[in-house]
């Protein structure tokens, strides 16, 4: 049965507590009532659906408010349309919505699927929505270990600021840990040198040689910092506190990954996914997450979409115009992929990629082209390639791939 097969309709606009449903039979409104957000509501719900014998559900999702909704219609085996709140409201805007109210809006999303039918939203195991949540929760945690490293950063300026002089990197455990073992220049002046090397050498990945160099180079930089607040400042301990959060933030978005690692229904998508230049293991596991089984999706264009990068079209009368890309579907997924461009670019000399040409002749073809633009063409070429690794299940090959460019 294809979407506009469908006799009977539930438009539902979902709010916080609660939410209005309107039924209706051949695109004529049958009935409409309001149900509580909760088990009590949702089986309301359910009985009206078992009145029908094939009804399909359309709903906007609205982030987390619309979780238990899914959740129970999956449950229960009932299809639905779970839309873009964007993609919804300019569709309905377009049909001369000039009234909005909750029992309106859920009898607009009823009538759209009749006037402008929609594609069914595709289940998935379970795995990969959790695959999902992990990969949102791996983002704040990357959101933190920024905030941090800032924190860590302002705290050290007043304490110890040559020490970020100390390493190239201002990040990992190795340099965490030796900020922590001297959080202020005092630290240093205070203590011997076989006293720091004794210390250093404690420290995982520190070995004896390195040891040596190190507390040489934090004498010599502790000699020469001018700190502002003083070793029993509570400064310091602010900058102890902020590597801590670093440190543990850091080992749980480790582990964040080898769950998802752990949980993947089809590992091997994984495999094909790092054997594109560029693509190294976090962020394979970061794609599938978000991307969830590709299989599901028709062709690329349908990719395209549900990570938003389906380009915008305006048409009015004569006028035809081609937009900016929706911006409508996945943002992390965006992210992900929009990032990856700039990693594939890195390891291009050592590494080829068909992608990574063309990015190249995009930027070569008009010098005033942005990377923004050059990127999300290539992000374009980048979905279509891991639609057909997975397809086909073949790993990437580079001069097969330039031969079946089109």
């Amino acid at each position: 049965m294809t979407q506009s097969n469908y006799d009977v309709v539930f438009g539902i606009d979902i709010s916080s507590k609660s939410s209005s449903v309107c039924i209706m039979v051949r695109a004529k409104e049958f009935n409409s009532f309001t149900i509580t957000n909760d088990l009590i509501g949702f089986n309301t719900l359910l009985d009206q659906l078992q009145c029908y014998a094939k009804p399909v559900v359309v709903f906007e999702a609205t982030g987390v408010y619309s979780l238990p909704l899914q959740s129970f219609l999956d449950r229960h085996d009932y299809d639905y349309v779970r839309l873009n709140p964007l993609k919804a409201k300019k569709i309905m805007d377009n049909n001369l919505r000039h009234l909005k109210t909750d029992k309106l809006d859920a009898k607009h999303l009823a009538q759209l699927q009749f006037n402008s039918p929609q594609r069914l939203s595709p289940k998935q195991d379970y795995r990969y929505h959790e695959m999902q949540n992990a990969s949102r929760f791996y983002e704040e945690l990357t959101d933190d270990l920024v905030k941090y490293k800032n924190r860590l950063h302002r705290a050290l300026q007043s304490t110890f600021p040559q020490i970020e002089q100390l390493t190239s990197s201002h990040s990992g455990d190795v340099y965490w840990q030796i900020v922590n073992l001297f959080p202020h220049a005092k630290f240093v002046l205070n203590s011997t040198y076989e006293q720091i090397t004794a210390q250093l050498i404690k420290i995982k990945g520190i070995g004896y040689t390195r040891a040596n160099a190190l507390a040489c180079s934090l004498q010599i930089i502790a000699k020469r910092t001018c700190y502002y607040d003083d070793c029993d400042s509570i400064t310091v301990e602010l900058v102890k506190y902020c590597i801590e959060r670093l440190r543990n933030t850091e080992q749980r978005r480790k582990h964040i990954l080898e769950y998802i690692r752990e949980i993947a229904p089809s590992p091997r998508d994984i495999q094909l996914y790092s054997t594109i230049p560029g693509i190294a293991d976090t962020t394979a596991l970061r794609i599938y997450a978000e991307l969830g089984d590709l299989r599901r999706f028709n062709n690329p264009n349908q990719i395209d979409a549900f990570v938003g990068i389906d380009p915008g079209r305006s048409q009015s009368g004569d006028v035809d115009k081609h937009l900016s890309i929706t911006k409508h579907g996945n943002a992390i997924a965006r992210k992900i992929l929009y990032r990856t461009i700039g990693q594939m670019e890195t390891v291009k000399s050592t590494q080829p990629c068909h992608i990574t040409d063309y990015y190249d002749h995009k930027k070569q073809l008009s010098e005033a082209r942005s990377y923004k633009k050059a990127a999300i063409a290539s992000m374009h070429k980048l979905i279509r390639t891991i639609y057909a690794l997975i397809i086909n299940d073949q790993p990437y090959d580079y001069h097969k791939a330039l031969r079946n460019q089109r």
